[in-house]
């Protein structure tokens, strides 16, 4: 039988050097071909859900959050949230994540993560708007044929 996983460990806010870390990963990153990232937008019962697939063997940096989230993660990877080690990952995890964070996840193996927040936005680009001020890092905008959304109304 399957167990559920704690809730721990969290996502805490970085510090600024940890916040810089993550800048200069980006920077080089950003000089090499990009694998685009399918990501899935939902927004029904007042909240917003994003979810992404990195897969296996891929990096990539996030934007930096200004609200605190739920982030889910499922599959193999090494999440840098600030800490002096990655934070390994091998299944399905649930975890709080505070705002004032910008992680770099490296998936072993194919690894979906997924975002979740209360909302009043309507469209994506609200929601987005909402939980990062670098809505042009996001990989969503770069490349609209990357996008599924389904807005229910509710």
């Amino acid at each position: 039988m399957a167990e559920l996983v704690a809730l721990e460990p969290r996502i805490p806010a970085m510090s600024a050097d940890a916040l810089a870390t993550v800048e200069r990963v980006e920077a080089e990153r950003a000089l090499l071909k990009q694998v685009p990232l399918r990501t899935n937008h939902l927004i029904h019962g007042g909240m917003y859900a994003r979810t992404v697939l990195i897969p296996a063997g891929v990096m990539i940096t996030g934007v930096a959050i200004k609200i605190a989230t739920i982030l889910i993660v499922q599959g193999k990877a090494l999440a840098y949230i600030g800490t002096p080690e990655p934070l390994p990952i091998d299944g399905y995890l649930v975890m709080p994540a505070s705002k004032g964070r910008k992680q770099a996840f490296m998936a072993v193996k194919d690894t979906f993560l997924t975002m979740m927040f209360p909302t009043q936005a309507e469209t994506v680009e609200e929601a987005e708007r909402q939980f990062t001020d670098e809505v042009d890092k996001l990989s969503s905008r770069r490349d609209a044929d990357c996008n599924d959304v389904l807005i229910t109304g509710e």
